[in-house]
């Protein structure tokens, strides 16, 4: 039985919306402030915020050489949005990013897809100031590809996102990372989850 716990990085951005959706799959869950805190992690969140304000605070905050280093002793990690662009910046994947692709906070939009690799259902998808993977390496998996952009990619040790599956009542990606993690979790039914539900964490 596994025994670990999946961290959410608690610098800044949706910690507390990651932190509903893997409790409502029952999986152990701690906050990541410090270095220190990165020990017994079967898994690491890096959420979706500002991603220069993310960079500089994981800085300051002498997080990234600790991270890295637990990452190539078999620490998974997910990153949504600035998360991803976190990821790309400090050599944890091979991709590219354009950032800001679809414009300003006024810009975010909705929308669903089939990712057969995540779950046989529709997902729904919410792009917030959300970036574009332009580019992927040759070890990087796509998962899902819209026009000229990719949303969602990863490797044997990451996943990445440019949207924020922690703003939907779905649970398929989390459960996802959750099983890469080797956790076993039931292919259980998605939540009810509103705006104000991590509210009451």
């Amino acid at each position: 039985m596994v025994t670990k716990v999946i961290g959410v990085l608690d610098l800044q951005g949706g910690v507390q919306e990651h932190l509903a959706h893997l409790q409502a799959l029952s999986i152990p869950t701690k906050t990541v402030k410090l270095a220190k805190d990165l020990k017994g992690l079967g898994g690491l969140i890096i959420p979706g915020g500002e991603s220069t304000c993310l960079m500089r605070l994981m800085h300051v905050f002498n997080l990234i050489e600790p991270i890295l280093q637990e990452y190539h002793a078999g620490l998974k990690i997910f990153g949504t949005c600035a998360g991803t662009i976190v990821l790309s910046s400090h050599g944890f994947i091979d991709i590219d990013i354009k950032k800001n692709a679809f414009g300003g906070q006024l810009d975010s939009f909705s929308s669903e897809a089939v990712i057969p690799e995540i779950s046989s259902k529709p997902i729904p998808l919410t792009f917030i100031r959300a970036p574009q993977i332009v580019r992927a390496g040759s070890e990087v998996t796509v998962l899902l590809r819209i026009n000229h952009y990719m949303a969602a990619v990863e490797t044997s040790g990451i996943l990445a996102t440019i949207f924020h599956p922690e703003l939907t009542p779905s649970l398929a990606f989390h459960r996802y990372f959750a099983q890469k993690c080797g956790f076993l979790v039931s292919d259980e039914e998605d939540f009810e989850w509103n705006r104000h539900t991590w509210m009451n964490h």
